[in-house]
């Protein structure tokens, strides 16, 4: 929500976010403070509340103190052993498979809702999350996921386990090639490995904006960073590249020129600083004076046009160089934030937004998002508002 001059309205946000609570606990007052406690225990930990937790809960509730006792069902491990890990799993490969060992892209998310740290910087922040504390454990290995493999199959509390590092002092990466969850392992193992590095922005436009290259599809944007390997009559028909082709590539491959130097390698990251990796070479001979990357600048063109829509921040510059700051222009965006709250919203009651009052609470719980980042907090918001569903 925003006012004329275009900033946004926190403290509106939060009032309005608080009677949009209120509502929905009006609308649910045949349940009862006790079953409202226990829906916000089941739908955040995914396992009934003890007895002793329930009570206090259902003060809470009983004192319109929802929102407390959604963070109170938020000090169960199961929340972020099996509810985060859950919801960020997907995220970590191709296929959108929640079936998949736990990694450090995803030990990382979980750790960054535990400490509450603003979740902007996933993108770009020089931050990893391993385990402390375990006898036997094997450490991290950047050739290996071992180390976050053992922990899921000894079941182990990761609320209580998981400690905040810098990726530099765990995989040695330097801290300016650090940028979030892209440069962990799991990521650069699905996203880097081979191809053209196009994949790593995709995911991140599908996973963390909730926009597939479809959506952004605009065939206005200049096509002067398209590469080389995107022929220009696909078929012998160039209007297939005017008319489709060209909208995806000329706003993607200015961006992901931010990932010239990054490619996963005798399986594990690797990073050249100031050497493009071959990879963005490949197929130079489709279309030989197409674009030539020479280093890791990236320009985002989707600032212009119909793609202003995702909401660019004000205060970035819109192009620069490196993953870091590329991270910091696409978690800056408004696509980021409402993307975030409606995979909280799916997560926890369980369903799409499917009408005016659920897209009316994704934009107040948006704008509250906005205010820190707090993943936490989005998810007890979450919770109050479907507790009587």
């Amino acid at each position: 929500m925003k006012d004329s001059t275009g900033t946004t309205m926190g403290r509106i946000g939060r009032r309005i976010l608080l009677v949009t609570v209120t509502i929905a606990v009006v609308g649910t007052a045949s349940a009862g403070p006790r079953e409202q406690a226990r829906r916000i225990h089941d739908r955040i930990a995914g396992v009934p509340p003890s007895e002793t937790v329930l009570q206090l809960m259902e003060t809470d509730v009983a004192s319109g103190n929802a929102i407390g006792a959604a963070y109170r069902a938020m000090g169960n491990p199961n929340f972020y052993s099996v509810t985060l890990k859950n919801f960020a799993a997907p995220w970590t490969n191709r296929e959108g498979s929640v079936f998949v060992p736990l990694n450090d892209y995803i030990a990382t998310v979980i750790g960054m809702i535990r400490d509450d740290v603003p979740f902007n910087g996933l993108l770009s922040d020089n931050i990893m999350y391993v385990a402390e504390g375990v006898p036997n454990l094997p450490g991290y290995s950047n050739a290996d996921n071992e180390h976050y493999r053992q922990l899921e199959e000894r079941s182990v509390d990761l609320m209580a386990v998981l400690a905040r590092k810098t990726q530099t002092e765990v995989t040695g990466l330097a801290p300016e090639a650090t940028a979030g969850i892209w440069t962990t392992r799991a990521a650069a193992e699905s996203f880097f490995i081979a191809g053209t590095n196009r994949a790593q922005f995709r995911f991140t436009m599908l996973n963390h904006l909730c926009n597939d290259m479809e959506q952004v599809h605009d065939v206005k944007p200049p096509p002067d960073r398209i590469r080389q390997d995107v022929s220009r009559s696909p078929g012998g028909d160039s209007r297939l590249y005017l008319n489709n082709c060209i909208g995806c590539h000329n706003g993607m491959d200015p961006l992901a020129g931010a990932f010239a130097y990054y490619d996963f390698q005798n399986n594990a990251l690797e990073y050249t600083p100031g050497e493009v990796q071959s990879k963005y070479f490949n197929n130079a001979t489709n279309f030989e004076p197409g674009y030539q990357t020479t280093d890791d600048s990236w320009i985002n063109y989707w600032r212009e046009g119909q793609n202003a829509f995702l909401g660019w921040g004000a205060n970035l510059p819109g192009a620069g160089s490196g993953a870091k700051s590329m991270g910091q222009e696409l978690a800056s965006s408004d696509a980021f934030a409402s993307c975030q709250v409606k995979k909280v919203f799916r997560a926890v009651c369980l369903r799409e937004p499917e009408n005016g009052a659920d897209r009316f609470q994704i934009d107040v719980m948006t704008s509250s998002f906005k205010g820190g980042y707090s993943m936490k907090q989005t998810f007890a918001e979450a919770a109050v508002y479907c507790m009587g569903q």
